[in-house]
């Protein structure tokens, strides 16, 4: 086989650059002849015959329709494989450029890979075109050689080529102008089978405008059943025949075998639409038949929902039992969703623990709610993981399209604020998007952007509440207690922003400034003569950061505290998050002489086995159990038990929200070593809480046991 010859032609030097080396890669011997004027390349094509023309539309002098007429004028690139590349998407210059003549159009920027794919089989079919012609110029020069051996050489020459047509591994076939079938090959007499008729129409409605036109048509798809029933997609170009008049009489067509091709970019397909673990569409699927499902609407005016499913509890399951549990329970969700749906939608995984539905012909919730219950209920039912049944719920925001949203992103948007308020309103449950929500989602967005700014220009501020010994009535410690001075809003609580803060990560930088502030306002007191214990409160988001040591050692070296000053708290949920890794944490940390309170204790795990192996030194009753006192037999319970538990392990325990003296009796017979609250004072700024270690306020109050 000869050098391929590859012609590319456009006026841009970075597009003649970027196509030529593309046009190299297309075969080992490829040769590239670049021009940037067209004018010079038909000129050039006059004694010139590519094997492939690659050319640009938009050209100075001419553009690409004329430019391929012109081609197909020339005698030597009458039949050669013409690539049309433009910009423009407008369908006139597309047809325009292959009414002229070209054989393929592609529209930038192209990709790479597919350009030199199209281009590889082009001049494939090309090359064996001007094989066929090679065979059959020999054929005439030996019939030139002698009129004598004329008949011995027709036959000879005919052999010859339909032996090595036989070896080609491609259908070639010949019809005539009555589309009766005159050659085929053996790649093609043993692939192919009687035509169906809606495939033999298809073909001979081709033939027919080749007949019509005389023009060639390149490297069109076709789908064909073989010999054996399977389905087969074919590359099929087609040429007509001239006799010595010039008419057409025949029309060969060539085809190439490319279902392996086909296959394999399905499997591509398949692979970026599809979720790997699930088998499940993924998020691009999703968004384009999000897309499709809001054009139909439009068109129809039929609705449909979408379902935001986000799992309840799955993290937990994922934790404590490894991944590959978490993997599996994901799978089993996955194929209790599509049981849940059945026909009437599509189910898919946008990653992690979140969930999609598409369902269809929705006109109003009614049918949305029905099957977000029956989704519940679905995932709600136990799931056996290591001989244990597992639970774990759902939280599901829906949208109604087209009422809620008209837009792919506007949709997805109402369904994730409908997720999240179902989250926020206990989970396990189906919230639909109403408008309100958007002004919360904006009011939230607002109070993210303006807590950063108060972290960034130190617009947070700390209060102090005392701890007081019971027995005593002295001050043994304070609890820092956050506020922010939020502009146009006064002094902000953290119940308004401490969420919010957890949910976008700034709680590790607020924790940072809390311990320093602390620590700094602790060792001002300690420098006056009046050293007391200040707890700070740490989020489990800074323990997840592995920063905790650090920040603690940094803020106590920073205000010349000594360690025995400080107390962190901690939440039970946070001491279980991690539980192995937090303890090493806290352990370090107490070897300092840092002191270690389970804040809000009660409401959580209340574990005696993660108590045991933790260092702590404090337990701190939750103010609702002791408001309950008085009210409910179960308050004083509590705060008894909690209390023995606290005395069996050699811990401190503090009952928080004290409010009344009588309060003040019962947590004190419960066995509570010091308590705190609006009784003896509630938070305040430093400089009153100075006033009260000089004056010694708390026990002048006159509070008798």
């Amino acid at each position: 086989m000869s050098v391929a010859l590859i012609v590319v032609v456009d006026d841009s030097i970075t597009n003649r650059t970027i196509f030529s080396r593309l046009a190299r890669s297309i075969a080992d011997d490829a040769f590239v002849q670049s021009f940037s004027d067209p004018q010079a390349m038909l000129a050039w094509a006059g004694k010139h015959s590519p094997d492939l023309i690659v050319t640009d539309y938009k050209m100075p002098g001419m553009d690409g329709a004329e430019f391929v007429g012109r081609l197909r004028g020339l005698p030597l690139t009458r039949d050669v494989p013409i690539i049309v590349i433009t910009a423009y998407e407008d369908r006139e210059f597309r047809i325009r450029a292959l009414n002229a003549g070209a054989t393929d159009f592609l529209r930038t920027p192209v990709d790479h890979q597919e350009f030199v794919t199209r281009s590889r089989n082009l001049l494939k079919l090309g090359q064996q075109q001007k094989l066929l012609q090679l065979h059959a110029q020999g054929l005439e020069r030996e019939l030139e050689l002698s009129e004598r051996s004329r008949a011995t050489a027709i036959r000879e020459s005919r052999t010859r080529l339909l032996q090595v047509i036989d070896t080609i591994p491609a259908v070639i076939s010949a019809v005539d102008g009555e589309g009766r079938r005159v050659f085929i090959n053996r790649c093609g007499a043993d692939l192919l089978a009687d035509q169906p008729v809606s495939e033999r129409l298809a073909l001979e409605a081709v033939d027919s405008s080749i007949l019509r036109g005389g023009m060639p048509v390149l490297g069109f798809e076709e789908n064909i059943t073989d010999r054996q029933g399977g389905q087969r997609t074919l590359l099929t170009s087609k040429f007509p025949l001239r006799d010595d008049e010039g008419l057409v009489v025949n029309i060969l067509t060539t085809s190439f075998d490319i279902t392996d091709r086909k296959r394999a970019e399905q499997a591509l397909f398949e692979l970026a639409h599809h979720d790997a673990l699930t088998g499940l569409p993924n998020r691009l699927f999703l968004n384009a038949q999000l897309a499709t499902e809001l054009a139909q609407a439009a068109r129809t005016g039929l609705g449909f929902a979408l379902h935001f499913i986000d799992l309840d509890r799955f993290k937990s399951v994922n934790d404590g039992f490894g991944h590959d549990q978490g993997d599996e329970l994901l799978k089993e969700v996955a194929g209790r969703l599509l049981k849940a749906v059945g026909t009437s939608g599509t189910v898919a995984r946008l990653g992690g623990d979140e969930f999609a539905i598409i369902q269809t012909g929705v006109g109003d919730n009614g049918l949305a709610r029905s099957m977000a219950e029956r989704v519940i209920a679905a995932i709600r039912e136990p799931v056996l993981i290591e001989h244990r049944k597992v639970r774990i719920g759902a939280s599901i925001g829906v949208t109604l399209a087209p009422a809620d949203a008209e837009t792919v992103e506007q949709l997805l948007k109402c369904a994730d604020l409908a997720m999240y308020r179902a989250k926020r309103e206990g989970k396990d449950c189906v919230r639909f998007f109403r408008s309100e929500m958007q002004v919360s989602a904006r009011i939230s967005v607002l109070l993210e952007i303006d807590l950063r700014q108060a972290v960034e220009q130190g617009d947070l501020r700390m209060f102090y509440q005392p701890q007081v010994d019971v027995q005593s009535r002295e001050v043994i410690g304070v609890e820092a207690l956050l506020r922010w001075q939020r502009a146009g809003h006064g002094l902000v609580t953290p119940s308004s922003f401490l969420s919010l803060a957890e949910d976008t990560g700034l709680i590790v930088s607020i924790d940072q400034w809390a311990l320093q502030e602390a620590c700094r306002q602790a060792a001002a007191w300690s420098d006056e003569g009046h050293p007391v214990r200040v707890a700070v409160n740490v989020s489990s988001k800074t323990f997840k950061a592995g920063s905790v040591r650090s920040l603690v050692m940094d803020a106590l070296r920073s205000a010349g505290l000594p360690p025995t000053l400080l107390e962190l708290e901690l939440t039970e949920s946070t001491l279980m998050e991690d539980h192995h890794a937090i303890r090493a944490e806290l352990h370090a940390l107490r070897a300092l002489g840092v002191r270690v309170a389970i804040d809000d204790f009660g409401t959580g795990y209340s574990s005696l086995s993660y108590l045991q192996s933790l260092p702590v030194d404090r337990l701190k009753i939750d103010g609702s159990f002791v408001h309950r006192l008085g009210k409910s037999p179960s308050g004083a319970a509590i705060v008894t038990a909690v209390a023995g538990i606290g005395r069996s392990l050699g811990m401190d325990v503090l009952a928080e929200g004290v409010e009344t003296l009588a309060q003040l009796q019962q947590v004190k017979a419960a066995g509570c070593h010091s308590v705190q609250g609006y009784l003896f004072s509630p938070a305040v700024v430093p400089g009153n809480l100075r006033d009260m270690l000089i004056s010694g306020a708390i026990r002048s109050w006159g509070i008798s046991a």
